[in-house]
């Protein structure tokens, strides 16, 4: 019989239990919290939080940040350009089209257009709008434990938040591309294939396709980025039937993977739409949606469209100097280099514990599948809760993913490196040997 784990955490203070019963009685219950023993940050720098306790925490897990936490450089920007002027982009000003010219230019040439929304979900949200009037349809393919948002449209194609919130009528579901069970067969093959079935069973069912939306990297469905390149067969289907391949950027790109600034970049692909959000401006409410030139123009010309806050002059400086920082201080090459030493790490944590099914990952996006002890690649979520939760009773934050909640997610920010992986990699070690 399978052993039950049982996490003791820290009696919780006085205070914290006053936060979260005010929390309760205020948000409701609707707004969840991390682990066993809440987290009350009050301060920030770099990869470190710190608590009310003064107690540091090793940031694994938090890639809004993506330059690190208050940034000196993104702080300065922030705050200069509120003494000066912060409004809509009704206006004509510099500051946006210079922005959008320098993040143009980080993708392919075919990508030239943008569109500013504030959060990851509205960029989502327009991108749908656009493909169904693009393609005059309005079914949507997704994998089976995907996220992209909770606007309500973008709700309708997020299975991970849970069975009761349900899906469109208008949205299939198709198996993540699971390397890891794939027992050596083609998963861009098999992804390319099933994704195929569900245009032809949308159509079977008198629903015209409109979209293939999907990460680079599967973050929701278990992190799964190799082989490089499996999604090219995918984005040939999509045309085939004529939707249009839409690329969430928002966890895999700005260089988190390491070898390319956006996670569709590792395949090889150019999608008709890519959605951006979260680490754009390192915490400020900016997003956006870019397209292939015409799909955009074709919307525009019929319909209006406009964001109040979307692209204001704030949240633009944010973003500029989020990049500036990416090159100056080398993040991406810093994410690939110290990716791979962590990967390295693991691998080595994996011939040591029997419950390591499974590492993998790309630059600072990592995933460490726990398994039950049974040979049958049976996902464990019980031992990645009391593994997560362990690591934070021990300085280090990490989480979970997939539908069984037993992948740990590690999404550090980028400024993430050697030192900071083996403090990581340390504390691994001492909470597997706890629990083993």
């Amino acid at each position: 019989m399978k052993q039950t784990i049982t996490v003791t955490a820290g009696e919780p203070s006085a205070k914290t239990r006053e936060l979260v019963a005010r929390r309760q009685a205020l948000l409701g219950p609707s707004y969840r919290l991390f682990y066993q023993q809440p987290l009350h940050p009050v301060r920030a720098e770099g990869v470190w939080l710190y608590d009310d306790a003064g107690n540091a925490l090793l940031d694994a897990y938090n890639n809004v940040p993506s330059v690190g936490h208050c940034h000196p450089k993104v702080v300065a920007a922030i705050s200069a350009q509120a003494a000066q002027l912060n409004t809509h982009t009704r206006y004509l000003g510099e500051q946006v089209l210079n922005y959008s010219e320098r993040l143009l230019a980080t993708f392919p040439a075919a990508i030239n257009r943008i569109m500013y929304t504030c959060t990851g979900s509205e960029a989502v949200d327009l991108a749908l709008r656009i493909a169904r009037s693009h393609t005059g349809g309005s079914g949507i393919v997704i994998t089976a434990n995907a996220y992209h948002g909770v606007t309500a449209a973008a709700a309708e194609i997020s299975p991970s938040l849970g069975e009761n919130v349900a899906l469109g009528q208008h949205v299939v579901t198709v198996p993540a591309p699971d390397s890891y069970r794939a027992a050596g067969g083609d998963v861009g093959k098999q992804l390319a294939a099933d994704v195929a079935d569900a245009f032809a069973y949308l159509r079977r069912h008198g629903i015209k396709p409109a979209a293939f939306i999907a990460d680079g990297i599967f973050s929701s469905d278990g992190i799964f980025a190799e082989p490089a390149g499996f999604l090219q067969q995918t984005l040939e289907v999509v045309h085939r039937h004529g939707a249009l391949y839409i690329a969430d950027e928002v966890q895999p790109g700005f260089g988190r993977t390491g070898s390319h600034m956006w996670g569709f970049q590792r395949h090889g692909i150019v999608p008709d739409m890519v959605v951006i959000g979260k680490p754009m401006g390192n915490g400020l409410p900016i997003a956006a949606t870019l397209f292939k030139e015409e799909i955009q123009r074709k919307f525009g010309e019929s319909a209006r469209y406009f964001n109040t806050f979307g692209a204001n002059h704030i949240s633009i400086a944010a973003a500029a100097a989020v990049l500036d920082i990416i090159e100056e201080e080398q993040l991406m090459e810093n994410a690939a280099r110290t990716g791979e030493y962590m990967l390295a790490g693991m691998r080595s944590l994996q011939q040591k514990y029997r419950v390591i099914g499974d590492v993998r990952g790309a630059g600072l996006f990592l995933g460490l599948e726990l398994v039950q002890d049974d040979g049958q690649q049976t996902p464990d979520g019980e031992i990645a809760s009391a593994v997560v939760n362990l690591m934070r009773e021990n300085g280090v934050l990490v989480s979970s993913a997939g539908p069984a909640a037993n992948i740990i997610k590690i999404r550090p920010p980028l400024p993430f490196n050697r030192e900071h992986a083996d403090i990581f990699l340390r504390v691994l070690d001492e909470v597997l040997d706890k629990l083993n």
